[in-house]
C-alpha cells in the first residue's frame, strides 16, 4: 500500500514519517515546489504520478491572521485544493484523510464540540478550512476522513509550545490569553490516530469509515494553564519557569476572531478506530526532551 502525505515539512507530516517506521507501508511525502496547493495543476501531477492508495491531506494555509487580509489564497489553498486532492483520490479508488480544524465551529459556550454540532467559522481562515471540508465530501463522499483537531503542538515548526519557551529566555513574567479554552493536541498522537485510520481502511475499506471525526489532546485547558503545564515541565527539566499571568481576549487582540471554546469531544473517534490520545503533561514532557536532545545536538 502507498500512502501520500501532503505537507512534508509540518509538524503532522514530520510526525507521521517518525510514527510510520517499520510500517510495511510505502510512505511518499511532498511539499512545494513539486506538490503546491494553490497550483492544482501540481496536486494533479504528483497524485497521478505516485498513484497512492490513501492521501493524508495535512498541507493547509495556516497563517490565521494573515488569512483576513488575502482570503482569496486562503481559500484557494484550503478551500479548493482539498477538493481537488478528494477528487483525484476517487477517480484513483484511493482513500483521502483530511485534516480540518476547530475554527469550523462558532466558539461559543462551554460544552465539548461533537461533529454533528452545528459549524459557524468567525474567520476567513476557519471559513476556508470548512470550504475544504464540504469539498472533500462531496468529491469522495464514500472514501474520506476528516479529521479535526486543535492546538497542535509538537518538537518541529512554530507551535505555542516552541513560542513559550522562545519567549521564557528573555521574560520573567507572560501575559498569557485565559478565557479561550481547548485541546493541546501533541502532532505525535494526530500521527498515530491517522495510522489508526490508516489500519482500519486497509483492513475493510469500509465506506461506513467514511466520515467527520475529532481527533484532540484528552484535556481541555485555557491557553494560560497550558503555559503554566509547559513551564512546570521545562522547569522539571532544568528550563526556566516565568510567572504567567492571566489576560483576557480583549487585552490581546488580534486581526481575526479566535474561538472562546475550542473544546472537542473525541469519543468518536476513539469509538470507531480504537485510538484514544495520551495525556497533555507525559506528551509535553515528551516534546521537551526531544528538543534538549536537539539542541545538545548543535
Amino acid at each position: 500500500m502507498r500512502i501520500l502525505v501532503t505537507g512534508r515539512d509540518g509538524q503532522v507530516a514530520r510526525s507521521l514519517s517518525e510514527a510510520a517506521q517499520g510500517r510495511s507501508e510505502e510512505f511518499v511525502f511532498v511539499s512545494r515546489p513539486q506538490f503546491d496547493l494553490a497550483s492544482p495543476e501540481t496536486i494533479r501531477a504528483a497524485i497521478r504520478e505516485h498513484a497512492p492508495d490513501i492521501i493524508v491531506s495535512a498541507a493547509a494555509y495556516t497563517a490565521v491572521d494573515t488569512a483576513e487580509d488575502e482570503p482569496e489564497l486562503a481559500r484557494r489553498i484550503n478551500g479548493e485544493a482539498p477538493g481537488i486532492l478528494a477528487d483525484e483520490a476517487a477517480r484513483a479508488g484511493a482513500w483521502i484523510i483530511h485534516l480540518s480544524t476547530d475554527y469550523v465551529y462558532d466558539g461559543f459556550g462551554t460544552r465539548p464540540w461533537r461533529e454533528e454540532d452545528p459549524t459557524g467559522p468567525a474567520s476567513v481562515y476557519g471559513q476556508s478550512k470548512l470550504q475544504g471540508e464540504e469539498a472533500v465530501r462531496e468529491a469522495a463522499p464514500n472514501s474520506h476522513v476528516i479529521l479535526r483537531t486543535a492546538w497542535v503542538y509538537s518538537a518541529f515548526g512554530r507551535n505555542f509550545l516552541r513560542s513559550m519557551l522562545h519567549l521564557a529566555e528573555t521574560r520573567s513574567e507572560l501575559r498569557v490569553v485565559a478565557d479561550q479554552y481547548g485541546n493541546p493536541t501533541w502532532a505525535g498522537d494526530i500521527a498515530c490516530g491517522i495510522l489508526a485510520v490508516v489500519d482500519h481502511i486497509s483492513a475493510s475499506a469500509d465506506d461506513r469509515l467514511a466520515g467527520t471525526y475529532n481527533l484532540a489532546g484528552p484535556e481541555a485547558m485555557n491557553w494560560a494553564d497550558f503555559a503554566r503545564m509547559i513551564f512546570a515541565e521545562s522547569a522539571a527539566l532544568g528550563g526556566k519557569r516565568p510567572e504567567v499571568v492571566n489576560i483576557s481576549t480583549v487585552e490581546y487582540p488580534t486581526k481575526a476572531c479566535r474561538p472562546a471554546n475550542s473544546r472537542l469531544d473525541g469519543s468518536a473517534f476513539a469509538a470507531t478506530f480504537g485510538f484514544r490520545t495520551s495525556p497533555t503533561r507525559s506528551n509535553i514532557e515528551k516534546v521537551l526532551s526531544r528538543i534538549r536532545k536537539s539542541d545538545a545536538a548543535i
